[in-house]
């Protein structure tokens, strides 16, 4: 299995990123960590080996950026308006300087975004602010509502980065034709968060799939069965 590592300073955000990509070839996936992880926190913790036989394949090809969420959400010291302002950096770093550099690697032009826990939330929000993008979203255990960082602060960049709030006006087609899964179970943290996002999927009639697994935790085991189960969605030829 190909491993290699990247480190460029980043021009949307002021600072140098951290990447490891996975595979040889085959279809683009933009795998993000949980909370203030690290770029090697999924292949820490087992996610890649899960999904070892695609990448040895060629199927598949996965994309580990740096998270920066110790700067933007997590970040106490700065007033709101600078956190959602750091992420929207962000958002734009993996939107030009990732995405549209590895999403021509395939014939579609577009790529899968995943995440576990917090991940599942950056790639729930990448999906739908940036559909033409996207063709397929796994979020596992995923929360969908960044109001809970914001301290009561409310502007309009706050509420284009909250899924739970922008999707109810989201009109763009390619959102329908996306392949969107929220995995979860009934002992996570983020239950009801995946529920609450079904729901208001379901009012837009925008298709997914709720994928409840029963009796699991808020935690890598679950995740390293979801991953692979998902993947094997993508058409591949």
């Amino acid at each position: 299995m190909k491993e290699e590592y990247f480190k460029w300073y980043s021009p949307n955000l002021s600072r140098e990123i951290e990447m490891l990509v996975f595979g040889h070839a085959g279809y683009p996936v933009i795998l993000f960590p949980t909370s203030m992880g690290s770029f090697h926190e999924n292949k820490d913790q087992g996610l890649i080996e899960s999904v070892r036989w695609y990448l040895e394949q060629g199927l598949i090809q996965i994309f580990c950026p740096n998270s920066i969420d110790k700067d933007s959400f997590y970040n106490k010291k700065v007033h709101p308006v600078h956190r959602i302002q750091n992420h929207v950096w962000y958002d734009k770093m993996i939107c030009h300087e990732i995405v549209e550099r590895v999403k021509n690697n395939t014939g579609t032009g577009k790529v899968a975004v995943a995440g576990c826990s917090f991940g599942g939330y950056h790639a729930a929000n990448f999906a739908f602010r940036h559909p033409g993008y996207v063709s397929h979203m796994f979020s596992m255990s995923g929360a969908f509502s960044i109001k809970s960082f914001m301290d009561g602060h409310w502007d309009d960049d706050v509420f284009y980065n909250s899924p739970e709030d922008y999707l109810y006006g989201l009109n763009d087609g390619n959102v329908w034709q996306m392949d969107i899964i929220l995995g979860t179970s009934n002992w996570d943290i983020c239950f009801d968060a995946n529920l609450k996002l079904s729901r208001i999927l379901a009012q837009r009639d925008i298709p997914h799939w709720l994928d409840i697994r029963q009796d699991r935790e808020h935690d890598w085991p679950v995740w390293r069965e979801m991953f692979p189960h998902y993947l094997s969605r993508i058409k591949f030829f």
